[in-house]
């Protein structure tokens, strides 16, 4: 066996080797530990059973729906009638509505279409309103600031239209960091091109963006924090050029990129303590 088939047969193994102990991503010491719907206070429930909130989406935000669901079977003391329509007429106190927006591929016009709802009548009856792009939105493609600089253009308006709405953004939900025995070859032999993560690292991009733009000024609900944060605290991660990105927890997900009943249960009980926090 000749030593260049020695050194190429050691980098399999110590690929197949990494990938076992990775999922598809790598668990950081650094610790992020979420509150616990049990710390939140009657009274804040009671205040939240008073508000109306709508909330535009696509698929994945049907499973954070769902997860809510299952959050207020386990815990009677939240108290939101979930309604899915877009019709002003349907938000009333307690209300937690919800529709489609826009299209996937085209974030623009999820934004346009959110705003229109807003405008034609959800404006200053809702006390909360929130939109989320949804991760097939942010691709490697993707001019993030050309997104973002249109969605802060139209949100901006409306909450001058809307001043008694407050807005909550959202960051752009993750997905699995999908890698393969040929990912791990590249970064051991320091190639470059690892387009394997160049979705997520996109993603990552637009999340600093929007929290830069509007963290500590106004609500921002971090999704993708949420769905990056194992259980224990920890965050799963990945690297390229020496940079530290964030993807969605493997148990969190059946297909990569849609939460199951694991996941949307923790980004439901993380969504409702914010709202509740607000």
């Amino acid at each position: 066996m000749t030593l260049r088939t020695i050194r190429n047969l050691t980098i399999f193994l110590l690929a197949i080797f990494i990938i076992s102990c990775s999922n598809g991503g790598t668990m950081t010491q650094e610790i992020n530990k979420l509150p616990k719907i049990e710390d939140v206070p009657a009274s804040a429930w009671e205040k939240l059973s008073q508000k109306k909130i709508y909330f535009g989406h696509q698929s994945v935000g049907f499973n954070i729906v769902d997860g809510i669901k299952d959050v207020m079977k386990e815990h009677p003391e939240i108290h939101l009638n979930i309604v899915e329509s877009s019709d002003a007429a349907d938000l009333k106190v307690g209300t937690f509505e919800h529709s489609r927006v826009g299209k996937n591929l085209h974030p623009k016009s999820k934004v346009a279409e959110f705003v229109k709802f807003l405008e034609k009548g959800i404006c200053n009856k809702a006390d909360f309103a929130a939109m989320k792009f949804c991760y097939v939105d942010i691709r490697a493609n993707t001019d993030v600031n050309e997104v973002l600089k249109a969605y802060n253009d139209e949100i901006s308006r409306v909450e001058k239209e809307c001043p008694s709405t407050k807005i909550i953004h959202f960051t752009v939900p993750l997905t699995v960091t999908r890698t393969t025995w040929k990912t791990w070859i590249k970064k051991l032999i320091g190639k470059k091109e690892i387009w394997e993560y160049d979705d997520n690292i996109k993603r990552n991009e637009y999340n600093q963006l929007l929290i830069r733009t509007y963290g500590g000024k106004e609500p921002v609900f971090d999704l993708a924090k949420v769905e990056s944060t194992y259980p224990d605290g920890r965050r799963c991660t990945f690297t390229k050029d020496g940079k530290t990105y964030y993807s969605l927890v493997p148990e969190y997900t059946t297909d990569g990129g849609h939460l199951n009943e694991l996941g949307r249960k923790i980004v439901a009980e993380q969504l409702l303590i914010f709202l509740a926090q607000l």
